[in-house]
């Protein structure tokens, strides 16, 4: 098998990936089609646009802390179904009012806060799942076979969502049939986790109960810079750069004056370029760190472009370029998450990760959105793209100023760094589980003895005082 689809040699991830495709498709499909009834509920406005955006990735910011806490107590493939039916149940409220002609904002308003409540208890357990069902050898191409998935759903939904409603109209009602699609579309995802093999998995100890679990996730992460410096990384994207679901809506609308099918359309185009990305992603054995701050640089540069573009073509033509680095840049820090932690703590890190990524959105949307009234729609993506290269630009900048890690060349070795703390600062990471690893101790710290991370992706390197870490190369 192709290494890029080596995970699918795993049964258990084979029947898990068919399901989400069928889901991911769905999931496409309401996002054209919220955007689009919101838009035609408010006279094409950008604030109540950008407002349901930021209610719909709010709850990632006020719930992750507990959903990731869930993750870590509970069986995750009971979770994910659970978090199937809290999504679901929303989505087919809104496209029955819709459906019904009964829809108003503030129905939407409040239903995307719901839907997005289900989505917040849904990704810390769904990412912290994969590495059970394919194990660590996997997990990267799994990670970016996930990815794939989801941005080839993106191909389809999209333009399926905008011919759908396009054909019945272009109205409201239009609208809820499209997300009444969605609704239906979580139970392939119920029916892969009940017909998988349980015995096949490989499920991490549970996390204590009792109080402090969030605290503990918190101090591991502060515990490691290469942690602090990819979150840093990440907020400044999700929180400014990429909020196409609204972006795109106001272009195609406000700048080249195009319906819900041409609309539909550059969704699909984009997702080409972000398919590109996590298909490149999946072949590399190991993620590395500079990838991702280096794919957020060059990701803010072109969103600047994309705002430039003259004509709708030339706008859909560079689409798939800012998809290819956004891309690139989610799924290598997704994949270093996974691969760089302790197993008990995956779903706490990931939950962590998921709300400074997408959480920030509740703040950047209204702000993108009112930007693009104040100076149009083109402003949208220019002032994303320059709002990100200064973000990660001051995250790089206060690194650097703080000294907080050390990075020296192994000698010998020209193309291998070491990264280690400074000032009694402890690194740790957990590219393996192995049984003798050094693990944090009772409260949930890390060793306060600054340890030193081999970043090289040597297998046969000391493993006593150093952990192997992928989380920056030459």
């Amino acid at each position: 098998m192709s290494p890029t689809f080596r995970a699918l040699r795993v049964r258990n991830y084979r029947i898990y990936a068919a399901g989400a495709v069928v889901s991911n498709v769905g999931t496409w499909m309401q996002r054209v089609a919220q955007d689009w009834l919101v838009l035609q509920l408010t006279a094409n406005s950008g604030t109540a646009l950008g407002i349901t955006t930021g209610l719909q990735f709010l709850p990632m910011l006020v719930f992750a802390p507990l959903a990731g806490v869930v993750a870590d107590r509970f069986p995750k493939r009971k979770v994910l179904v659970a978090t199937q039916l809290m999504m679901a149940i929303p989505a087919a409220m809104l496209g029955l009012l819709a459906v019904t002609g009964l829809a108003e904002a503030w129905h939407v308003y409040v239903l995307a806060f719901l839907f997005g409540t289900g989505t917040a208890f849904d990704a810390p357990a769904r990412q912290s799942f994969v590495v059970e069902m394919v194990g660590t050898d996997d997990l990267a191409n799994a990670v970016g076979l996930n990815s794939a998935s989801f941005n080839s759903a993106r191909i389809i939904g999209p333009a399926a969502a905008g011919g759908l409603i396009a054909v019945l109209g272009s109205g409201v009602e239009a609208t809820g049939w499209a997300i009444l699609v969605n609704a239906a579309s979580y139970l392939a995802v119920v029916v892969s986790l009940r017909v998988m093999d349980p015995l096949a998995l490989r499920p991490s100890k549970p996390a204590r109960r009792g109080r402090g679990a969030v605290r503990e996730g918190v101090r591991y992460v502060r515990s490691r810079p290469d942690l602090l410096l990819l979150l840093a990384t990440v907020f400044f994207v999700g929180t400014f750069g990429m909020n196409f679901q609204m972006t795109t809506a106001l272009m195609a609308t406000e700048v080249f004056h195009k319906g819900a099918g041409a609309y539909g359309v550059l969704g699909s185009i984009m997702a080409v370029g972000s398919l590109a990305g996590a298909l490149l992603a999946a072949r590399r054995a190991r993620p590395r760190l500079r990838i991702v701050v280096g794919g957020a640089v060059v990701f803010g540069i072109a969103e600047v472009f994309l705002g430039l573009m003259p004509t709708y073509w030339t706008f859909a033509l560079f689409l798939p370029v800012v998809g290819l680095f956004a891309l690139t840049m989610i799924t290598t820090a997704n994949a270093t998450i996974q691969l760089t932690v302790l197993p008990e703590m995956r779903g706490r890190v990931a939950a962590l990760y998921l709300m400074i990524f997408m959480g920030g959105t509740p703040a950047g949307a209204p702000i993108l959105g009112w930007m693009g009234e104040l100076f149009g729609a083109r402003w949208t993506l220019i002032g994303g793209g320059l709002l990100t290269l200064a973000g990660v630009a001051a995250a790089l900048a206060a690194y650097l100023k703080s000294g907080g890690l050390a990075v020296r060349q192994v000698p010998g070795r020209p193309f291998t760094l070491t990264v280690s703390a400074r000032e009694g600062l402890a690194v740790e990471a957990a590219a393996h589980a192995d049984g003798d690893d050094q693990r944090p101790d009772g409260d949930g710290r890390a060793d306060e003895t600054a340890n030193q991370v081999l970043v090289g992706g040597d297998r046969d390197g000391p493993r006593h005082g150093q952990r192997q870490q992928a989380a920056e190369g030459g």
